[in-house]
């Protein structure tokens, strides 16, 4: 599934949105705005008590069979918020420490009373692996008359270890795992925390660092906005894809194959796609094309369709993309 969210064996699935749906239906969509506790119990989110539990092996001798310690290594376990049985999430480090759900949502609960903001959605991922949880930020922007772009706080973390607790702005309703960031100078789009003895206390300090939210989204609003006021041809474009995509020389059938197919859908996506309608020919539009193809077309591994396709949106969602946005963005603001 390419989107990732859990679904149950009853047909339910771990995600909550307001108001609206999202692309893959599943899920429940409330009438209003959600508080914490109504995103968490939504998506099943609740009472899971992420611990850790000793790791063991068993080797057959002629005596029988022995247990082995696993020494340094922890299984990862939560209670299951459908069966109640305790489950397996991923095996991890003496360094780990879990970040409770409800730790994450008393974090936003936080920045919604200084800033207004509201939830919006809240899911989890890959079998309870990851979750997140978004707000929106109570004021909008609409760039050049044209252009309504909102902007969101998500909060991302793993129960696996293979990412940290992670808080980003981002102009994206994240509704699976699906996000893009912008690099703004001066001001903190994202922030990690790592998964130690000491991360309650860090995401304390990531609260005081996302007091920049604001003077992120006021700097935000003001880039976008030069960059939709100014025209961009395809040729411009072409520059910035290179120099993104700066991959060694080759004369090779593939190499040549790959950046042509790269270069036809992004740049189909900058003249014809219904998503750059409102903002044909700008900057802001040469952006918007560079990240859509990086978050939904770009080459990924898997077999199928399917594989590939969640791979794409894993990369994203544990900021192994965000290279890629910020020079994005640095290539094309103005």
């Amino acid at each position: 599934m390419a989107h990732e969210i859990e679904q149950f064996t009853d047909g339910t699935a771990a995600f909550a949105s307001a108001r609206k749906s999202a692309w893959h239906g599943l899920g429940t969509v409330t009438t209003g705005a959600m508080t914490a506790e109504e995103a968490m119990a939504t998506a099943y989110l609740s009472g899971w008590d992420v611990r850790l539990l000793g790791l063991s092996a068993s080797d057959i001798t002629p005596d029988g069979v022995r247990s082995i310690e696993v020494p340094s290594h922890f299984a990862s376990v939560r209670t299951h918020p459908k069966t109640g049985h305790a489950e397996t999430l991923g095996v991890v480090g003496t360094d780990y420490h879990p970040v409770q759900n409800e730790e994450h949502a008393e974090f936003l609960n936080l920045l919604a009373d200084e800033s207004g903001a509201h939830f919006e959605t809240a899911g989890s991922l890959k079998g309870g692996r990851q979750v997140f949880l978004t707000m929106k930020l109570p004021t909008g922007m609409t760039l050049g008359g044209r252009d309504r772009t909102d902007l969101y706080i998500a909060a991302l973390n793993s129960h696996d270890g293979s990412t940290a607790f992670r808080v980003v702005v981002t102009p994206i309703r994240v509704v699976c795992a699906n996000t893009q960031r912008a690099a703004i100078k001066g001001a903190v789009s994202s922030y990690a925390v790592r998964h130690t003895s000491g991360a309650t206390a860090r995401i304390a300090q990531a609260r005081q660092a996302l007091g920049l939210v604001w003077e992120y989204a006021d700097q935000f609003e003001q880039a976008a906005q030069r960059m939709i006021e100014a025209e961009m041809t395809l040729s411009e474009l072409r520059t910035v894809v290179d120099k993104i995509w700066d991959e060694p020389k080759s004369d090779s059938p593939r190499a040549k194959t790959n950046s042509e197919q790269r270069w036809g859908q992004i740049s189909h996506l900058f003249t014809q796609a219904e998503s750059q309608a409102e903002i044909r020919g700008t900057r802001w539009a040469g952006y918007n094309a560079i990240t859509e193809y990086a978050n939904h077309f770009a080459p990924s591994r898997g077999r199928t369709a399917e594989e590939k396709t969640a791979a794409r949106a894993e990369r994203v969602i544990s900021g192994s993309a965000d290279a890629l946005m910020e020079r994005a963005f640095a290539l094309t603001a103005v």
